[in-house]
């Protein structure tokens, strides 16, 4: 077998003509060499992967070169490379520093490449400060790191600092394809711009990913064997994803959405991309924005057909609701069902389903145009759709027997058959409230009373006057009512005080408002009790608060104690006597 090579090392720049995606560094450092204006101490930073080892070593070969050696000359002796992961002592410095007093044997300059620069220790540091600021003249120090902000000042204001970018995509991608055709292999576009995308702006990860794809599918280098090899949810998914979005097509949705979790992808992932899908779209509705899209050429003709059928609102909303489930996904508990709740809203954004305000009518409005103070004579259309649920079917027979074609209908007639509708509808309408807060259960209880008074004719109910002492048996009678029943939290509330009869009005005084949010919710039950007991149906309730009052009620050891010294002082002289403790 023979040795193999990896693309990283095989097809290394070796010169700066070669070198991928860093333009403006390799032309500084060129004219730099050409008019002789080179610092002793340069500094490359930047992310990995972006070729700063690789300028250092092309830099450190073409300062040496006069022309008349071969071009495959290395100067392998001028050239030092120091890892500062694992030398990173003040020895190791110093050693250092003894080597670079000597002068080189073959060339013009000694080169030392001190890599990942930022594990040196600040001690290192210290000591490496007067030779990297006065070097001799046939030194040059290239320190490189990934980590610029860990390297302290004083190295910095000695370096010329030349920042690394990440690579784009398409530089990426259109170096593969010439190491593809260099390894005679057929590369799919797409398949490229995957692995591309994959290594986030790295060269060397991109021809490490490319390796191993390449490892697995051939020579024929397709965009199914890249996905499937790498676990990369393949944009297809996406397409189907929106195409169902769009025929509010739930139950696919959350059929497909399994389906991704069943091949091993993550629902954060896919949230994630959805989000970008969305985004992509969004830029090729806008000729000034396409350039912005990073795919493939087959690809961005996918992504033009299906951005015609999206609406440039649904693609807003569809970013900001992905977005919000992206944020809430590491901190949900069933991550699941918050995908499943997002695609959800997704497809509910384009559906349009029944008018909740239009207007349906038993009777056509046109029925009762009269002329002349005549009412025209037009067939009234009943059906089931129109019929609301306020109104039975005998209601109904009610109003179309009594209305016909043939008969001459008085306006007080109409009045009488069909004004009632409205009203029922109407108080149901305008009577609906919810019972998820304390104030809305004390808001349903009044309507409670109002709907009973409205029921039953107030003129015909007894009003019987009573005594207080007759009210005060009554109000005891209730609260051992409430005893025996088990709520001793209510019986607490109503024997805290005395109440006060005015007239058929009894007035109730608490402390705070919790107390009187407890007792309005059994004022229904208090009343019906009290105006039977009494048969006066006038009495009414009516709580106070009143925070400022002192207290009447003895709660704790030492408030029953002072209660009982109020009643009998010589309480006080036993405890003194028998020296006892509360």
């Amino acid at each position: 077998m023979e040795h193999f090579i990896v693309s990283a090392r095989k097809y290394r720049p070796a010169h700066f003509n070669d070198v991928v995606g860093q333009q403006a560094i390799t032309n500084t450092l060129e004219n730099a060499i050409d008019s002789d204006h080179l610092a002793q101490a340069l500094l490359f930073t930047g992310p990995r992967g972006v070729g700063k080892t690789t300028c250092a070593r092309i830099l450190a070969k073409k300062i040496n070169q006069t022309g008349e050696e071969n071009p495959d000359e290395d100067f392998a002796f001028n050239i030092f490379e120091l890892d500062a992961a694992s030398n990173n002592s003040v020895d190791d410095i110093r050693n250092l520093i003894d080597q670079v007093r000597i002068p080189p044997q073959v060339g013009h300059y000694k080169v030392y490449i001190i890599d990942e620069v930022h594990m040196l220790s600040s001690a290192a540091f210290n000591a490496f400060l007067k030779t990297l600021e006065e070097p001799p003249k046939h030194a040059i120090f290239i320190l490189a790191t990934t980590e610029k902000h860990k390297i302290i000042p004083t190295i910095l204001s000695r370096c010329q600092i030349f920042d690394f970018k990440r690579i784009t995509v398409t530089d990426i991608k259109g170096h593969l394809a010439n190491v593809a055709k260099s390894e005679a292999i057929d590369a799919e576009d797409d398949a490229l711009h995957i692995i591309a995308q994959k290594a986030d702006g790295a060269l060397r990860d991109a021809l490490s990913i490319f390796d191993r794809v390449v490892s697995f599918s051939g020579k024929n280098l397709t965009r199914q064997a890249v996905t499937e090899n790498l676990n990369v949810l393949d944009y297809t998914y996406f397409f189907q994803v929106t195409d169902l979005l769009l025929e509010n097509n739930i139950p696919s949705l959350l059929v497909l959405y399994n389906d991704i979790l069943a091949k091993g992808f993550d629902g954060h992932h896919f949230v994630m991309g959805l989000a970008s899908h969305f985004r992509d779209l969004l830029v090729c509705r806008n000729q000034e924005t396409i350039d912005l899209l990073e795919v493939g050429e087959q690809v961005k003709v996918m992504y033009l057909e299906q951005s015609k059928k999206t609406d440039q609102s649904f693609l807003l909303s569809g970013i900001e609701i992905a977005n919000t489930c992206d944020l809430k996904y590491k901190l949900s508990r069933n991550q699941r069902l918050l995908v499943e709740l997002c695609l959800m809203q997704l497809a509910s954004l384009t559906f349009e389903g029944e008018k909740k305000k239009s207007k349906r009518f038993i009777i056509p409005p046109s029925f009762f145009v009269s002329e002349n103070n005549n009412v025209e004579e037009k067939v009234p259309v009943v059906s089931n759709e129109t019929i609301p649920s306020e109104i039975n079917a005998s209601q109904v027979a009610t109003v179309t027997e009594t209305i016909t074609p043939k008969e001459v209908v008085s306006e007080e007639i109409i009045q009488e058959k069909v004004i009632e509708r409205p009203k029922i509808k109407t108080e149901r309408a305008t009577k609906r409230v919810s019972a998820l807060s304390l104030k809305s259960i004390q808001k349903k209880q009044q309507l409670k009373e109002e709907l009973v008074a409205k029921a039953v004719d107030k003129e015909d109910l007894p009003v019987t006057e009573f005594s207080e002492k007759e009210f005060l048996v009554a109000w005891n009678d209730y609260t051992k009512k409430v005893e025996k029943e088990g709520k001793f939290n209510l019986l607490s509330h109503l024997t805290m005080g005395v109440p006060r009869l005015e007239g058929s009005l009894i007035h109730l005084e608490f402390p705070n408002s919790t107390i009187k949010v407890e007792v309005e919710r059994a004022k229904y039950e208090l009343m019906q009790f009290l105006r039977k007991a009494l048969n006066n149906y006038e009495i009414d309730l009516a709580i106070e608060v009143n925070e400022t009052a002192i207290k009447k009620y003895a709660y704790t050891t030492q408030e029953k104690f002072e209660k009982l010294m109020e009643k009998n002082p010589l309480i006080d002289t036993l405890r003194k006597e028998f020296d006892l403790d509360i």
